[in-house]
């Protein structure tokens, strides 16, 4: 072989090629991101000093100091002025009831106790809501869809009433894939939706009958959450509304609840599932009583920011809620609700992906937004208040990434994209999976809703195109069978339970640290694209950025 000999221009290329000091401050950065700081922050976020995590508590001037001086030691300039703390009035209610509920018909009259048969909670601010006889109306699944040409309230009044509905869509409970999204839930199907559409119409009240795979989960987290307190935005809670209670019944109570009627619970799930189902009378009515106990206060969102070096008025938002569930219910002698996965993990994400933004040396191209909201667990009302009252305005926005629930099993094959189809950001994963030798892997149980479930979720609904991804389904060492096990060990025995704590034998970090090497890396490529990204056409959130 010839020889070449290179003249000190070519000479001066080739080493330039090899040596390119952003390149290398990138993958410093990426490489900067570890198991051992991860499982620093967790160790931490998730001990019994941090009492649950639970907003207005001491766990919460715990929880949000220690982010706002991680931000600071990180360097991080604080998103409100000299601040990291975005102050989000709240209220706090606590409602039961010592007397169950009685739904009288021509029957029989049928006792509902709580919270083991109904778990009923009031947005109200009154000591004591008391309903009398409320007359009882069935309106299928509760949804409002014209563009599925869909109305269950469509000749029926409901105005003072009790709404009866059913949990998810009629997509879940048909074989067929054009009725709504088929098995992949929609908003509709979200209990948030349902509450919303049942006091748009002017109910009084309104009762979800709980079904597991309807739900995503056990009767036992509804249950839960009427005996915890509950929180609300200040502006929210007793707005001029006739809406005074919402709950749920648990599947077993609502299977007898309709024979009381002479009605098959199936079957009429399945009448609910055709275009021509119309709501009617119960013939019924319902009597309750709540007592409320309530106080307003503030809770904090924790914002840092790194502004950008060529357009710092638009950013790349990421996210992690800080909140859980406190102290409450005691299970094996066990009342502290630590969160260590939910969300102990994904804050650790995030912390690590900030740090790493900072180890670049040069600020990216665009600012980059690291937020951790408060009760998400409430209904997303840390990410709502934001996206309202924003660092840099949700038009300049380009993406929200955000994780929840980041389970630590190991490194995965997989990226489960939950939300997959919505937008162009699947293209930037799948670039950024194959990288890591890694696959696109859409969420494979839609039906549970967990689009709706999480903080992207209030920045979907602004328009903004978002992010959940995370490697959850495909074991590299063990495969997709010991992967599915886990993640259904962890929803029966941990999730919203005591028992959600930091296990150092057991955890192994590798894959959380290559998911937030991922999220880094997509949200660097974020700050450098000519155009913002786009929702795809059959997004329901597409014309909302339009």
């Amino acid at each position: 072989m010839k020889l070449q000999i290179l003249k000190p221009a070519s000479l001066f290329i080739l080493i330039a090629s090899c040596s390119n000091p952003a390149e290398n401050s990138f993958q410093k950065a990426v490489e900067s991101i570890n198991a051992e700081n991860l499982a620093s922050h967790v160790a931490v976020l998730g001990s019994d000093e941090y009492e649950g995590r639970k907003p207005f508590s001491k766990g919460e001037d715990k929880t949000v100091n220690y982010l706002a001086a991680q931000m600071e030691r990180i360097g991080l300039e604080p998103g409100f002025g000299d601040s990291y703390f975005q102050d989000v009035e709240m209220a706090e209610i606590t409602s039961f009831m010592d007397k169950p509920a009685i739904v009288k018909s021509d029957n029989k009259d049928l006792l509902l106790f709580f919270p083991d048969d109904i778990a009923i909670i009031s947005k109200k601010t009154s000591d004591i809501i008391e309903i009398e006889n409320s007359e009882m109306i069935f309106a299928g699944f509760g949804i409002v869809a014209p563009e599925y040409n869909w109305d269950d309230y469509e000749n029926i009044d409901v105005k003072g009433k009790t709404v009866v509905v059913f949990v998810n869509d009629p997509g879940l409970y048909t074989d067929d894939e054009n009725l709504f999204k088929g098995k992949t839930m929609t908003y509709y199907g979200r209990w948030t939706y349902k509450i919303e559409e049942a006091e748009r119409q002017g109910a009084k009240g309104i009762l979800i009958i709980h079904e597991t795979l309807g739900a995503g989960y056990p009767y036992d987290i509804p249950r839960k959450s009427a005996l915890n307190s509950n929180f609300y935005l200040a502006e929210d809670a007793n707005a001029e509304s006739n809406l005074m209670f919402n709950g749920w019944v648990s599947a077993k109570t609502g299977e007898n609840f309709f024979e009381s009627f002479g009605m098959n619970v199936d079957s009429l799930r399945t009448l609910s599932c055709t275009k021509d189902f119309a709501g009617f009378p119960l013939n019924s009515n319902i009597s309750l009583k709540i007592s409320n106990i309530w106080e307003y206060n503030t809770s904090r969102n924790v914002v840092g920011l790194i502004r950008g070096n060529k357009k710092p008025e638009e950013c790349i938002v990421y996210s992690a809620h800080w909140d859980h569930f406190g102290i409450g219910e005691a299970e094996n002698g066990d009342s502290i609700y630590n969160g260590a996965v939910d969300n102990g993990t994904s804050l650790a994400w995030m912390l690590e992906i900030a740090e790493a933004y900072k180890k670049l040396g040069i600020p990216p191209a665009r600012s980059i937004v690291i937020m951790a909201p408060t009760a998400e667990e409430q209904g997303l009302l840390g990410s709502k208040w934001y996206t309202q009252h924003p660092v840099i305005p949700v038009e300049k926005t380009l993406a929200c990434i955000n994780n929840d629930m980041l389970l630590p099993i190991g490194r995965m094959k997989d990226v489960m994209v939950t939300g997959f189809g919505q937008s162009e950001l699947d293209n930037l994963v799948e670039e950024v999976a194959l990288k890591q030798d890694r696959y696109i892997y859409p969420d494979p149980n839609p039906h549970t809703g967990m689009y709706f479930r999480s903080d992207h979720f209030s920045f979907a609904q602004q328009g903004v195109p978002s992010l959940f991804i995370r490697g959850n389904c495909d074991s590299r060492e063990f495969g997709k069978e010991w992967a599915a096990e886990q993640e259904k060990d962890y929803i029966n025995n941990r999730y919203h339970r005591p028992a959600d704590n930091y296990y150092p034998e057991t955890w192994d970090f590798s894959g959380i640290v290559e998911d937030a090497q991922m999220a880094f890396e997509i949200g660097y490529r974020l700050c450098n694209l000519k155009e913002f990204p786009k929702w795809n056409e059959s997004s329901e959130f597409k014309s909302l950025r339009d």
